[in-house]
Parts: structure tokens; C-alpha cells; sequence
């Protein structure tokens, strides 16, 4: 659907164990059903995250 969108995340990002997220660019790899957006920087680190919490999230995918 939006997969592999590049995507920046707001200051003080916490992903879903609470954790800070590095301030980087992502790939956006899609939102689970739990409704936690899924972001990689590469192919070993991921992190579920609020969609909220997305740079610019709704002006990329909203068409």
C-alpha cells in the first residue's frame, strides 16, 4: 500500500516498549493491526511506532 516510503520521525519518538527512536531517516513498512506504524532503517532495525509520530505521514499518503 504506502510500503517503502522514506519518513522521518518527530522529536522524543518512543517506540511501542517505550524506548526512544534515533531521529534518522526510515522506510516505511506498513501499520499492523494493532494500528502501530512499522519503520526500518535497515534490515536489522525496526521499530513499531505511532503513525502520530511521523514526519509529514499524512501529506505523503493521503491522495
Amino acid at each position: 500500500m504506502f510500503t517503502d516510503q522514506s519518513v522521518q520521525v518527530k522529536p522524543d519518538t518512543r517506540n511501542h516498549k517505550g524506548f526512544f527512536v534515533q531521529d534518522a531517516s526510515y522506510k516505511f513498512m506498513g501499520i499492523d493491526q494493532s494500528g502501530w506504524a512499522l519503520i526500518c532503517i535497515d534490515d536489522a532495525t525496526c521499530h513499531y511506532v505511532d503513525p502520530d509520530n511521523l514526519q509529514d505521514f499524512e501529506e505523503q499518503f493521503e491522495a
